[in-house]
């Protein structure tokens, strides 16, 4: 059985990798890897729209994985860690050598209706 601290460890790890489970998110960090950038330049490199990447730069400030600086009237954002970058890094890299599994799982791409225990008259159908 784990500990109480062990669990609470295991807990934010996970929050991590659902906060690195977007592809919006994801893709705002990937375009911050190159280098501190505003939110034009931020929507021009991913293509997302503006509130989508405000909200997203939101989430990922409020989760300290991104900065937020004043430079005049704009506001730049950069990765808060060059580990976020390095971790970007090892996904892909990680991911080169599993891709096919990942892209063939199913157990994440299930809907939610069919991830719930059968019913004692679905069973009996």
């Amino acid at each position: 059985m784990l500990l109480t601290a062990e669990k609470a460890g295991l807990a934010v790890k996970a929050k991590l990798f659902r906060g690195l489970g977007d592809p919006s998110r994801l893709s705002i960090l990937d375009t911050l890897r190159d280098g501190p950038l505003n939110v034009s330049a931020i929507i021009a490199a991913t293509g997302l729209s503006q509130s989508n990447v405000s909200n997203h730069l939101g989430c990922l400030r409020d989760c300290g994985l991104v900065v937020a600086e004043q430079e005049g009237r704009y506001v730049t954002y950069h990765l808060s860690d060059d580990r976020v970058g390095e971790l970007m890094g090892l996904a892909e890299s990680l991911l080169a050598d599993v891709a096919r599994g990942v892209y063939e799982c199913t157990r994440y791409n299930v809907p939610a209706a069919d991830r719930r225990p059968p019913t004692v008259e679905s069973r009996t159908r």
